[in-house]
């Protein structure tokens, strides 16, 4: 594999980890729920609350997983 290749793999492989980090299933959920704010908005329904919402239950979701992982 060239430079090239390399510093390609190294730059993918740098985005991957930022966006989607140590829990796959969350960066499944904030795009879900950016897809679904906007869903509500085109369908001309207030979405405002519906981003914050999503991302408290992910929160509480991804907690509740991490303190199960941690006592076993």
């Amino acid at each position: 594999m060239g430079a090239l290749g390399r510093w390609l793999r190294s730059f993918g492989a740098f985005w991957w980890d930022f966006i989607v980090g140590d829990d796959w299933r969350v960066a499944v959920g904030v795009v879900a729920a950016l897809a679904g704010t906007a869903g509500l908005a085109a369908a001309r329904v207030p979405a405002w609350w519906f981003l914050p919402v999503t991302v408290l239950v992910l929160l509480g979701v991804s907690l509740r997983r991490a303190i199960r992982d941690a006592g076993t």
